[in-house]
């Protein structure tokens, strides 16, 4: 009876062993090629939103006084700028499929020290080496901070995998810890949104958080369509399962509420603030709410977890002293020069040419001592004198232009 009891418990016992061998992890060796795979993707996509941004720039900066607004429609670099863009998203998007999500989201720093480095390379200012390096010595101290985090970020991002099937994507989704977590980032975003609309709290912070919160539920989506679409490419179909589209639409709503709120953001604060802050606020919830939906510190020890920390924050610290070497935009220049005259500018209030004061002082109508002033700017009077009438009969002029002299 044994004997023959013996062949149906393996036969009963074989179905629950492959079951457990499917959920297991990769082993080390793949699943580090995985995350080597998807940082590379991601840097690569950077690089080139990088340089395709820049390249777009520079052609709506040729084309700044051009009377139609849509020139740049017309021109090659803005069409190649705009490939470039969608090749570079399309490389960050299916890195998200490959390495872990809180791996891939702080290698954003790396369009950061690309525009850095594109910015120093292509500027058109006239420097000598000392002034050179006086100035950029902050860029060039950051792009360094930034690439040792990078490195680190690398060396010790988490290594944990999973397939992102149908399955495992709704069983992350009803877990407790991240539906707490979820309750957690609702009221915040709840009470931030208050203040921001009712209090007008208008403080970057306060609209970077809310920018950062929509943004962590849009990685987290991203990385759940990607890893699903990957899925269904290697042959087991995953676009069926509603959970696919429910996080496609959670991905373009928050996608879109984000963009809008940077674009508030953009209107009221300077770019170099907003790309230090943003990237700090926006890593730091991500990472947040990838080690909450996919666990992906799951089983790591703490070393790792340590030198990972340390990585982002040499990365928060080369973002910010690259970011803060920036020079900020002028929203609004009085001074307008039309050319008219060598060294001369022009001030315009509604299209009717003011003079303005010769100190640059941003006042209209101000009255200023002109008397150590050089001749060639002193304004020339014109003294009315009035005359007696001539002899009878002879009509004189009611007035006579007298020459002004130097000491008058």
């Amino acid at each position: 009876m044994e004997g023959g009891n013996s062949p149906n418990l393996q036969l009963q016992q074989l179905p629950l062993a492959t079951a457990a061998v499917s959920v297991q992890p990769h082993t080390d060796s793949f699943s580090y090629k995985e995350n080597l795979i998807g940082a590379l993707l991601a840097i690569f996509g950077h690089l080139v939103i990088s340089i395709a941004l820049n390249l777009q720039k520079y052609s709506h900066i040729r084309l700044a006084g051009s009377k139609d607004p849509r020139a740049y429609f017309k021109t090659k670099t803005w069409w190649c700028g705009l490939f470039l863009l969608v090749l570079g998203e399309l490389g960050v998007f299916s890195s998200y499929a490959f390495a872990p999500l809180s791996l891939i989201v702080p290698l954003s720093a790396v369009s950061v020290i690309a525009s850095a480095i594109i910015g120093i390379i292509f500027i058109k200012e006239k420097w000598k080496p000392k002034d050179f390096l006086r100035r950029y010595v902050l860029s060039f101290v950051g792009c360094g901070l930034a690439i040792v985090g990078t490195y680190l970020l690398i060396t010790f991002g988490p290594n944990s995998h999973e397939k992102m099937t149908g399955e495992n994507i709704t069983r992350h989704l009803v877990s407790w810890p991240f539906l707490l977590y979820m309750l957690v980032e609702i009221i915040i975003f709840c009470l931030l949104l208050y203040f921001y609309k009712e209090k007008n709290a208008n403080y970057i912070v306060v609209i970077l958080l809310l920018v950062a919160l929509l943004g962590s539920m849009t990685v987290v989506t991203v990385k759940a369509v990607a890893g699903m679409i990957v899925v269904s490419i290697q042959g087991n179909l995953q676009l069926d399962y509603p959970i696919f589209y429910i996080m496609l639409v959670c991905m373009i709503a928050t996608a879109v509420f984000q963009a809008t709120f940077l674009a508030q953001a953009s209107q009221l604060y300077d770019s170099s603030q907003i790309a230090s802050i943003g990237y700090i606020l926006s890593t730091t919830v991500a990472i947040t709410a990838g080690a909450t939906f996919y666990l992906d510190f799951t089983g790591e020890d703490v070393l790792h977890i340590c030198m990972f920390a340390l990585g982002c924050l040499i990365a928060f610290l080369g973002v910010f002293l690259i970011t803060r070497n920036r020079k900020k935009s002028v929203p609004f220049e009085p001074y307008i020069s039309m050319d008219a005259m060598p060294g001369m500018q022009n001030m315009h209030d509604k299209g009717i040419a003011v003079q303005p004061d010769l100190k640059a002082s941003f006042s209209y109508g101000a009255l200023e001592n002109n008397d150590n002033m050089p001749e060639i700017y002193t304004p020339a009077t014109l003294p009315i004198v009035q005359e007696q009438h001539g002899s009878k009969g002879v009509s004189a002029p009611p007035y006579r232009v007298l020459e002004h002299s130097k000491k008058e």
